[in-house]
């Protein structure tokens, strides 16, 4: 499994290089102004980081116990994403209905919005990140 400096260097990486795809990006597709976009980014940045840290804390727990490893099979990586995100989406869309002043509704199609694309983002950048820091039980297995 991983330490916890790995867990807290994945979870800073990941939520910088987010933060800077995002802002800019979110603030042109939602029409809401940089600064804006901004804060909701950063506060949903650090809930996103909170989350990261328990989820894969708890996932990685999970398969360990149940499959004695942590390696990652193509549906396992995509069934991880998608727990993730639904997770993430229920802590924040009421943050982002209050933040904006916006219906629930509303909250919920920009929440899902924003979750697609950091699943397609999350994919990715594990992918990689597992790629450059693989853990030494995987090179034994491969």
């Amino acid at each position: 499994m991983r330490t916890v400096w790995d867990r807290f260097r994945h979870a800073l990486c990941f939520e910088i290089i987010g933060l800077i795809l995002v802002i800019p990006i979110g603030a042109l597709v939602f029409s809401i102004p940089m600064h804006q976009m901004g804060v909701l980014g950063i506060v949903s940045a650090t809930l996103a980081m909170a989350w990261n840290y328990i989820f894969n804390f708890g996932f990685d727990a999970i398969m360990k116990r149940k499959l004695g490893t942590t390696l990652k099979s193509l549906p396992l990586r995509i069934a991880h994403a998608v727990l993730f995100e639904l997770g993430l989406l229920m802590i924040l869309m009421p943050f982002i209905a209050l933040y904006l002043g916006i219906s629930l509704l509303q909250a919920l199609i920009m929440d899902f919005s924003l979750a697609l694309f950091y699943m397609v983002y999350a994919f990715i950048f594990n992918l990689v990140y597992d790629r450059v820091f693989p853990l030494p039980e995987w090179r034994e297995a491969t």
